[in-house]
């Protein structure tokens, strides 16, 4: 058997082709704080801008009526962002409405998950806890890769033996890694799904799909049954993980939605004050050099933005996680630091 290729990093940051500070704009970064940034860093190019315009904002503003026309513009983009919000609501909530069958069909599909977990991970009852969830299905992965090694060994086939030492130890050592990172992650927060990504269960199946067709031969009746669990259990961790970012992506819409109601009102209620109340003859004198009108102007469209802003410190979360997740099973959609081509046949 051939090299399968560079073996993929332990964390999703490690296998990312990005930069750090990227991904943690797009992923780990707090969605408040990454609001603040942007909203930060508006502020000073808008400042910026003013000072490299070779016309004044005061002197525009005796002319034409820039900031009345800016602010009522942002008037109208909070009041549709709000309807906007409240159709993310509906659109969310909608998911969750439904006649007492399909209640029921959702409940008995939970139920029927839960049981094959439970035979999976030999347990009376699985843990009603995402993260401890995910823990015991990673543990119980590892259990089946010991086994699976414990059914090869003193196989006549010395190449398969070492294959599947190198494969079982990179199974046991991520589990214990990524159950280390799960310990009192509470679901809610980005750390349950943060974690359950570094699990690169695709490529584990891949491996041992792979190891049971180039080395067929070499498997007893004791090496396919072990080798047939430990895949059922990688299988669940997936089709868990994929159950626990649905519920997460809900939960963040919910909180976006809130969240952006909340940050709406005082944006609106600035915006509406520079189209009603602001006099710039009545502002005078500059602040580190800059004429004061412009700093009253800069913040307060600032401000007015912060909904926007906060809408798309969400966004590129959600959208960055559901597109590094859109397959399921042994499938490597992302770009990854992998240069080398995968062997597979």
């Amino acid at each position: 058997m051939s090299d399968d290729g560079p073996q993929p990093a332990d964390t999703m940051v490690e296998r990312s082709s990005n930069p750090r500070w990227k991904l943690w704009l797009l992923l780990n970064g707090n969605r408040w704080f990454v609001t603040a940034v942007l909203a930060a860093f508006a502020f000073v190019g808008l400042l910026v801008v003013s000072q490299l315009s070779p016309v004044s904002l005061r002197a525009l503003m005796g002319e034409k009526e820039p900031v009345h026309f800016l602010f009522q513009a942002l008037v109208t983009s909070l009041i549709t962002g709000v309807t906007l919000v409240l159709t993310i609501n509906q659109l969310v909530l909608s998911q969750e409405l439904g006649a007492v069958d399909d209640q029921r069909g959702r409940l008995e599909g939970s139920l029927e998950f839960h049981e094959d977990v439970e035979d999976v991970i030999d347990a009376p009852i699985s843990p009603p806890d995402p993260a401890s969830f995910l823990q015991a299905i990673i543990d119980a992965s590892q259990d089946r890769a010991l086994e699976f090694r414990e059914a090869v060994a003193d196989n006549r086939d010395e190449e398969f033996e070492d294959r599947v030492d190198e494969f079982v130890d990179n199974v046991a050592g991520h589990a214990d890694a990524v159950h280390e990172r799960l310990d009192g992650a509470q679901f809610g927060t980005y750390d349950v799904i943060r974690f359950a990504l570094d699990y690169n269960y695709s490529w584990k199946i891949f491996r041992a799909r792979r190891l049971r067709n180039v080395y067929a031969d070499s498997f007893t009746d004791e090496a396919s049954e072990a080798h047939d669990q430990l895949l059922e259990s990688l299988k669940l961790f997936g089709l868990a993980r994929e159950h626990f970012k649905t519920l997460y992506f809900q939960w963040e819409l919910i909180n976006l939605s809130r969240a952006i109601m909340y940050v709406s009102v005082p944006a609106l209620v600035v915006a509406m004050s520079m189209i009603a109340f602001f006099d710039a003859d009545a502002v005078a004198g500059t602040v580190f050099g800059i004429d004061a009108v412009v700093w009253i102007v800069v913040a307060a469209a600032t401000v007015s933005i912060v909904p926007f802003l906060l809408l798309v410190s969400f966004v590129l979360r959600l959208g960055t996680m559901a597109k590094r997740t859109l397959a399921i099973g042994p499938f490597i959609l992302r770009e990854s630091n992998r240069d080398e081509e995968i062997e597979w046949d």
